[in-house]
């Protein structure tokens, strides 16, 4: 049923993509706002109660209605797992920011390129070159990739029903909203929320990583996952960046053109200057890396079948 589950969400996804914005994020934010309003303080400790209320009672409370579902028919418990699959997983969530990226660079349109990869990551990007823009964008791609795909498929295998893929949308969402947050009148209320997340996506940001690296380049990739990857500040990006790098062959991080300022980051990656080729070859190992995941799980449940 999980990799059935899988399979199903993944192509419905394709064939009418998810408004995100409005159907998760939005009831999100409000849901987040109440939150926000009724505990913080500025205190870690009321952040790590309003954490646990929504992530733990929310992944318990999903598994709940997994069980009860499968007791009442298993086909109930199959389409609630793609239901749920299909709200907190999904390709199309960001790429078409890259797709159009890729577009406009190689249309030789740089400032629409800058623009979408502004309003993808945040930032302005007036002065970055091609090279830049494509840099940063395979690497949002292959972050993006990992905590909208990967990551929500490890944890959905891992936990019971769909309750895991529910934890890690949950966990990511504060980690993003609240962790982030460094003004003095949200205080202290978002620090739980950062190292949950880094404690919940260890594991899983490691299992992409190899994914990438069987699928690509596996000596570059393992090469600059040991050497590299301790350098980048968010470390488990650090790992997706710099397996994913060395997976494909080009160098990322580097210093950038950010919001009017050179911003210094670590090498990452090794081979050539990133452009939009290497943004269409971040789409084939992607894909890639999905496929061998789907495999292994297949041969698993065959594993399972057979041995019974």
């Amino acid at each position: 049923m999980t990799l059935f589950s899988l399979i199903v969400a993944l192509l419905i996804e394709q064939v009418r993509p998810l408004p995100v914005r409005q159907i998760v994020l939005d009831p999100l934010g409000r849901l987040s706002g109440v939150l926000v309003e009724r505990f913080n303080d500025g205190q870690a400790r009321n952040g790590r109660i309003a954490w646990l209320l929504l992530v733990v009672l929310a992944t318990l409370g999903c598994a709940l209605i997994y069980f009860l579902l499968w007791e009442l028919h298993p086909l109930l418990a199959f389409a609630f797992n793609i239901g749920v699959l299909y709200l907190t997983m999904g390709f199309r969530q960001e790429s078409h920011f890259f797709t159009d990226i890729h577009l406009a660079l190689r249309m030789g349109e740089l400032p629409r390129a800058r623009s979408l990869l502004g309003e993808w990551r945040g930032g302005q990007y007036v002065e970055a070159s091609s090279s830049e823009v494509a840099r940063l964008a395979i690497e949002q791609a292959l972050v993006g990739a990992h905590r909208n795909v990967f990551g929500v498929i490890f944890w959905f295998i891992v936990l019971p029903g769909p309750s895991g893929a529910v934890m890690y949308r949950l966990s990511r969402y504060l980690a993003e909203e609240w962790g982030r947050r460094r003004d003095v009148e949200f205080g202290a209320f978002g620090s739980f929320a950062r190292r949950a997340f880094e404690v919940i996506d260890w594991l899983p940001a490691r299992f992409t990583a190899a994914s990438f690296s069987v699928v690509g380049d596996f000596e570059d990739a393992v090469f600059c996952w040991r050497t590299q990857s301790m350098l980048w500040p968010d470390r488990p990006a650090g790992v997706l960046i710099a397996a994913g790098a060395g997976a494909l062959g080009v160098r990322l991080g580097m210093p950038v053109h950010e919001s009017g300022e050179i911003v210094e980051r670590p090498e990452m990656g090794v081979g050539d200057e990133a452009d939009a080729d290497f943004m269409q070859s971040t789409v084939g190992l992607v894909w890639r890396a999905l496929v061998l995941c789907l495999l292994v799980l297949a041969l698993l449940a065959i594993a399972s079948w057979v041995g019974r």
